[in-house]
């Protein structure tokens, strides 16, 4: 017989014999590999939406709005190859399913543009024999569960009803998601744009140019700003829009390459402890096939083959998934395959670094049929000698003796286990954070639960019926507003909301509330983009008026990656500020947002325009189902290291059994020597692992909120409680997992032989 032949049935052998521990092992490496692909596949920038958008419907790099149709020749500019526009927009208000929602309506032509064409998902682009359609971008159109030829209400500033229909939702790269991007899109002809809002006094120009190089956007801008002066409103660039399509994503792919560097660490361990406690127990085999004519390199690669092909064989099935799934949410083209190749080609090679260590030292066994068995020899563990001192029963001391027989396998089994934990704990960091959005989410500036929108009253009369619902203890006035940065010639948000003697309660993380005029706070995203900090003077410009505001502190700032400046309504100019947009309602404790909005717009006879605040933690509640697959993983894992020391640990102490029965004792007494060497293990690995991973989650989550511009303070640890249900749960499945081949070998009536 070839000693092909003679490995390949040998592996078959084995692996049949050992497959519970096997498909762990497969299914613990399939996960880390299916999570590094969707972090990467959410991380990458060719792969966010942005990017096919853009290619897609041929856009702009830079996007600028004036108060009228610009009169210089911006096609001109150095490194403008082509302008989209200019064209006309107006504000209206979208009436639809009882819901109000802001939104911009823009005249575009019959015949799609070269530059910034938005691409029509469903339905066709306007028509000219359709002059009430209208189309309406994705993302809006999703919010308001528009179809295809359902009616579109819309309310112009002038309080007049329009009826359209939409004739087509289109995709487009000029702005992101509706709501994180607001006001919402929709295109109408010029005709009917023009019977909307007559009046152009009340409407904007909006501006495309596309540029040779996309690394130039801000120089251009720069430019435009100096040529425009006064007259230009805003301007934002192709990396703002990127941004905010990508935030979701991002945070969620940075949790799982966290996650998924982490595991495939720990899954190399789990690799290597398996094989190495396998070669172990196959000593007696090797030194079979040795002695039959098998080579030390032939051996080498028979185990290498055996232990490399559950590690590839998980890398194969992770790939698959992780592509598979991507592929089904974001779409066949969104998975950029040099990422995964590299995901793969790494993961392979430390699979096969991870067991070829071991898979070297089984080759070198020395070619005697009887490979000795026995356990190395030395004396008592301290940790022994104390179960002695302090009297514990002789089954407790035998178990703490036999934990650290092997001590590289138990530093192995240990640091096994507390890799995974450490993540565990970790993730059950992010989980409370989440947790602590909803359950106070004044401390993510959503100190009121209702916005009120005039509507068809006025401001004044809003604000008065607001104010005076028993459950409502404060209304604030507010007006959110675009300004031009300096130096940055790009726009950012300023909240003007509260006034500077009764502010809006924002939670200052850093410095304090600003309490006059001329003082703001500011997000950790607006920070790092003008590059000042707590005490320095900004200069904005806002519809052509200057606003200088001294920043005195720094607050948790969910909204527009942080670049967000926060002032009292009183430091705007009375142009920017009267009358309000908006009145933020701050119920009293325990009152029900949803009576209060019934009432006010039973009340008001639905001119009021009421919307509940939408916390941040509703759009990340897809991290709880990551966290909860994580573990599962982590879990695989563990498991899969727990089934090798308890393997290793009956290898061990096999001949062991028959000595302990001849002195008395019990079944139980010996199952609970098994028991205890392994569970000392458990315990160690888990204690430290969450030890670790309490220290390290509050720091780690403060570290994603200032690299996103939300700002750090957000990060919470999980609570005693939860921590240590969850340390007793690993250590109490952990040991019922060992319990189980631990009974059997204690009931076994003959010694139990190694391999």
């Amino acid at each position: 017989m070839s000693t092909s032949l003679a490995g390949s049935r040998w592996i078959r052998a084995d692996l049949r014999a050992r497959r519970g521990q096997a498909a762990l092992t497969v299914l613990a490496v399939a996960g880390i590999v299916a999570a590094l692909i969707t972090a990467a596949t959410l991380l990458e920038d060719g792969t966010n939406p942005w990017r096919s958008l853009f290619a897609q419907t041929d856009g702009a790099h830079v996007w600028l709005y004036t108060k009228d149709s610009p009169q210089v020749a911006l096609g001109g500019i150095e490194g403008v190859t082509q302008t989209a526009g200019p064209y006309r927009s107006a504000p209206v208000t979208v009436a639809q399913n009882g819901k109000k929602e802001p939104a911009a309506l823009r005249a575009m032509p019959a015949t799609p543009p070269a530059v910034a064409h938005p691409v029509v998902a469903e339905g066709r682009w306007l028509d000219p024999s359709q002059p009430d359609g209208v189309v309406v971008e994705r993302s809006f159109a999703d919010s308001l569960g528009l179809r295809i030829g359902a009616p579109f209400s819309i309310i112009a500033l002038s309080g007049q009803r329009h009826t359209l229909y939409v004739r087509g939702i289109a995709d487009s790269a000029e702005q992101g998601f509706y709501p994180e991007w607001t006001p919402g899109l929709a295109y109408v002809l010029p005709l009917m744009l023009d019977r909307i809002e007559p009046m152009l006094g009340r409407s904007e120009w909006v501006t495309g140019l596309r540029l040779t190089d996309a690394e130039a956007s801000q120089v251009v801008s720069q430019r435009v700003v100096v040529m425009l002066e006064d007259r230009l409103q805003r301007v934002y660039t192709w990396r703002e829009v990127r941004a905010a399509m990508e935030l979701d994503n991002r945070l969620l792919g940075t949790l799982l390459a966290l996650f998924g560097v982490v595991g495939i660490v720990a899954a190399a361990l789990a690799l290597a402890n398996a094989a190495g406690g396998r070669v172990l127990g196959q000593l007696r085999d090797l030194a079979t096939l040795k002695s039959m004519g098998f080579t030390r390199g032939q051996l080498a690669l028979l185990l290498l083959v055996e232990h490399g092909a559950l590690g590839l064989l998980g890398v194969a099935i992770g790939t698959v998934a992780g592509w598979g799934v991507m592929a089904a949410v974001l779409g066949p083209t969104s998975v950029a395959p040099i990422p995964v190749l590299a995901i793969v080609a790494g993961t392979a090679l430390l699979v096969l670094a991870a067991v070829g260590v071991p898979a070297w030292r089984g080759g070198r066994t020395p070619p005697i049929p009887a490979a000795p068995a026995a356990p190395p020899s030395g004396r008592l563990s301290r940790l022994a000698r104390l179960a002695l001192l302090v009297r514990l029963p002789p089954a407790l001391v035998l178990g703490t003796r036999d934990a650290f027989t092997r001590r590289v396998p138990a530093f192995l089994t240990a640091f096994g286990l507390a890799v995974p934990m450490m993540m565990i704990t970790i993730g059950l960091g992010v989980w409370a954070t989440l947790d602590n959005f909803l359950a106070h989410p004044e401390q993510v500036g959503q100190h009121a639960a209702l916005y009120v929108r005039p509507g068809k009253l006025e401001a004044a009369a809003a604000e008065k019926l607001a104010g005076r619902d028993r459950d409502v203890s404060a209304v604030y006035a507010g007006t959110d507003v675009n300004a031009l940065a300096p130096g940055e010639a790009r726009s950012v948000r300023v909240r003007a909301i509260g006034s500077s003697t009764d502010p809006y309660p924002f939670p200052v993380v850093e410095g304090r509330m600003y309490t006059r005029q001329g003082e703001a706070v500011a997000g950790q995203g607006l920070l790092d983009l003008l590059g000042v900090k707590i005490g320095d003077r900004v200069r904005l410009t806002v519809g052509g008026t200057p606003l200088i505001v001294r920043i005195v502190g720094r607050t948790v700032e969910p909204e527009q990656d942080g670049e967000v400046l926060s002032v009292g309504i009183d430091s705007l100019a009375a142009k920017d500020s009267v009358p309000p947009e908006y009145y933020a309602v701050a119920l009293k404790p325990g009152a029900d947002p949803g009576e209060v909005r019934g009432r006010l717009l039973a009340e008001s006879g639905e001119s009021l325009d009421v919307q509940a605040a939408v916390n941040p933690a509703d759009r990340l509640s897809i991290i709880r189902v990551v966290i909860v697959a994580m573990i599962a993983v982590l879990a695989l894992i563990g498991l899969a290291n727990l089934l090798t020391a308890s393997a290793l640990g009956l290898r061990d102490h096999a001949f062991d059994l028959a000595v302990l029965k001849a002195m008395g004792l019990t079944p139980r007494q010996v199952m609970a020597t098994l028991v205890t060497g392994t569970g000392l293990l458990v315990v160690l690995g888990v204690g430290v692992g969450a030890v670790a991973g309490v220290s390290v989650v509050t720091g780690l989550i403060d570290l994603q909120g200032h690299t996103s511009g939300v700002g750090a303070g957000i990060g919470r640890a999980p609570s005693p409680v939860t921590l240590t249900v969850t340390v007793l749960i690993a250590v109490g499945t952990a040991l019922a997992v060992a319990l189980i081949p631990a009974r059997r070998a204690a009931r076994a009536q003959v010694p139990v032989t190694s391999r």
